[in-house]
């Protein structure tokens, strides 16, 4: 495994990097009591609030807490002003992109993307050929996911465009800092981030359907056993509407309505936790019982807004992932701000070859995958699992992808031995309407485990707070 970035350190694990200077101050004042108190209480108080997480297969039960780390992970203004201009121009490019391939398909016709590449994904919804969203929006709300490597290269590693999650960590990871070491903040000029809210309800009211003046928003949940239903219900709770099920809800007159104690209610924009697959049993799943049937003809009739839209996933698969690049060379005629890290195809034969030949040596995804499930992380696997890997990708060689296994950057970290540095990913949270626009923030995901890479929390990762410094 090649060196890492230290977020904290420069030159080896000597010299503190400016912007962490009074943190490693503040943090050599503390006392192992002292942490561990606080590191209690946060625990407490998350536990009392709800904030769980469902782990798959976990024999110690299917709910539990997602660490939280309280040394906070901090980014200059001047890198900030970067990223944020990258991820606007890459969510551009990915919502025009969208656009394109439900209507005249221009970048297929170029030869850019390659036509099976598209129509055969699963992710692709006929359905939506031809229809017009509100503003041409499809991915109002983008999680992108980016690492740093190598000297500190930022690179994004996934588009998450169909129902991305995590925002609610980020926002109460901040409260926890700030009730917890408020005179932390004293130090540091630290960006807000507890204004999402507001600006989501602001992003999802601006892209309601022609002509309606006052729109009802409601956020729409599969219910209380979904993994994420605290987010659904912070976000609905914190936005000041409703949190509706597909039992909820109605479709009559080509509308959609909502059941009320004071009667029926229209409903103008659907923030959708749910999968498309289970959104209108009339269009997609017959067997869905978390749906609405008929949301799919008043959505087509444009008389109902779906955040995200119908067939996002498209852009977001990792299929289409090492295109994105060309994308924004297509529609925008710039150059990519953010980089892709360099992918294998294995579709493609040379592909394949290769990353038969490096399995050890690489990180092999489906295409479809998503919570660190259904990948191989080559370096950390055994020569069984690696064998078993291999069989999987000969049988459905287009079914995956291969990336070189990314030192991901690490930033200090409290673990059982005291402080250590372990690796990290940050997801910022895009939101697009009228206008593309983010809060200076987002949620940093750590590998917990010494040397794990695999930060997810479905797969025992934790958070920390991100800190964006002002100017």
């Amino acid at each position: 495994m090649p060196n890492f970035f230290n977020e904290m350190y420069s030159d080896g694990s000597s010299q503190v990097r400016e912007h962490y200077r009074e943190l490693k101050a503040w943090l050599d004042e503390q006392t192992p009591d002292t942490v561990a108190a606080k590191r209690g209480e946060a625990d407490l108080i998350f536990r009392r609030v709800g904030i769980t997480f469902a782990v798959y297969g976990n024999d110690a039960g299917t709910e539990r807490l997602i660490p939280f780390d309280i040394i906070p992970r901090i980014i200059p203004a001047a890198e900030w002003t970067t990223l944020e201009t990258g991820l606007v121009q890459r969510v551009k490019a990915l919502n025009m992109f969208i656009h394109d391939i439900y209507h005249d398909q221009n970048i297929v016709k170029a030869g850019v993307i390659p036509a099976e590449q598209l129509f055969r994904n699963a992710q692709y919804r006929p359905e939506m050929q031809g229809i017009s969203v509100a503003s041409d929006i499809y991915a109002h709300i983008a999680g992108i996911d980016i690492v740093r490597a190598g000297e500190g290269e930022f690179y994004v590693l996934e588009d998450n465009l169909r129902v991305p999650s995590g925002v609610s960590y980020m926002l109460e990871d901040r409260k926890m800092m700030m009730r917890l070491f408020p005179e932390l903040f004293s130090r540091y000029k630290v960006a807000p981030v507890a204004h999402y809210p507001d600006m989501l309800l602001d992003n999802l009211r601006s892209v309601a359907p022609m002509g309606v003046s006052d729109p009802t928003v409601v956020v729409m949940t599969p219910g209380m056993y979904n993994s994420a239903y605290f987010e659904h219900a912070f976000l609905a709770q914190q936005m000041g509407v409703e949190l509706v099920e597909g039992k909820d809800m109605f479709v009559d007159d080509n509308a959609v309505f909502m059941r009320t104690t004071r009667g029926p209610k229209r409903v103008d924009v659907i923030y959708r936790r749910i999968d498309d697959d289970f959104l209108d049993p009339l269009a997609f799943r017959p067997d869905s019982s978390l749906g609405v049937p008929g949301l799919l003809s008043v959505y087509r009739a444009g008389r109902v807004t779906l955040a995200n839209a119908i067939g996002t996933g498209v852009a977001d698969d990792k299929s289409i992932y090492p295109f994105v690049p060309d994308m924004i060379r297509f529609y925008l005629s710039e150059e990519p701000i953010l980089n892709n890290v360099p992918t294998y195809q294995c579709r493609r034969k040379e592909d394949l070859e290769y990353t038969l030949a490096h399995l050890p040596e690489l990180v092999v995804k489906e295409v479809h995958g998503a919570g660190g499930y259904g990948m191989l992380v080559g370096p950390a696997s055994t020569k069984a699992e690696i064998e078993a890997f291999r069989e999987r990708v000969i049988a459905k060689p287009d079914g995956y992808i291969a990336q070189p296994t990314l030192a991901l950057s690490a930033c200090p970290t409290y673990v059982e031995s005291g402080i250590a540095p372990r690796h990290i990913d940050l997801r910022p949270f895009v939101l697009s309407g009228k206008t593309i626009s983010m809060v200076k923030g987002g949620l940093t995901r750590v590998a917990l485990k010494e040397g794990s890479l695999v930060v997810n929390s479905s797969q025992g990762g934790g958070t920390k707070d991100t800190w964006v410094l002002e100017k």
